[in-house]
C-alpha cells in the first residue's frame, strides 16, 4: 500500500544528473509532486511525463515542483531529459534498486520497477494526497490538481 494523506514523505537523496543528487528536503517552501513511474522510453510514462512538463508553469502557481522518479539509471534519464525536452528533474531510484520507491510503497517487486505513483506533499513535508494509478494507464494532473487546489483553500 501506498503512503497516504498525513503520512511524513520520507526523505531521500537520488541522483537528478550523473553528478548531482537532490534530496526531498532541499524543497522544504514548497509543495512537491513526487511523480513515480515504471521507465523512461516507454509510451505510457513518456505521455505522462511530457504532460507534467507542459504543465509546470501551472503548478508553480501553486508553489509547486514536479519531481520524477523511476528505476531508470542517472544516464537514461539524462537521454530522455534531453530527448523529450523535459525541463524537471528525473530521478534515479537505481541503485540500491527501488529504495525510495519501496519507502513510499510503490515498487513492484515482481516486475522491479516503480509502479505509477503520485503524492503531493505539502511545504512541511506531510504528503496531503497519493493515488496508485492502474498499470498501463496515464493518472493524467487532474488529481493533482485538486489537491493543490484543496491545498490552496486551507492555506
Amino acid at each position: 500500500m501506498i503512503l497516504q494523506k498525513g503520512d511524513v514523505a520520507p526523505d531521500f537523496k537520488l541522483h537528478a544528473t550523473p553528478d548531482q543528487k537532490l534530496a526531498l528536503e532541499e524543497l522544504k517552501g514548497k509543495n512537491v509532486i513526487l511523480a513515480f513511474y515504471p521507465a523512461d522510453w516507454s509510451p505510457v510514462c513518456s505521455d505522462q511525463m511530457g504532460l507534467y512538463n507542459e504543465m509546470r508553469s501551472f503548478f508553480h502557481k501553486y508553489n509547486a515542483e514536479v519531481i520524477g522518479i523511476s528505476v531508470d539509471s542517472k544516464w537514461c534519464h539524462l537521454a530522455f531529459e534531453e530527448n523529450r525536452k523535459i525541463k524537471f528533474p528525473l530521478l534515479s531510484d537505481f541503485e540500491p534498486k527501488g529504495e525510495v520507491s519501496k519507502l513510499y510503497g510503490a515498487y513492484n517487486e515482481t516486475e522491479g520497477q516503480s509502479k505509477r505513483a503520485l503524492f503531493v506533499i505539502d511545504e512541511e513535508g506531510i504528503i496531503q494526497w497519493s493515488y496508485m494509478a492502474p498499470d498501463g494507464i496515464n493518472p493524467g494532473a487532474d488529481g493533482i490538481v485538486e489537491a493543490l487546489e484543496e491545498m490552496k483553500k486551507k492555506s
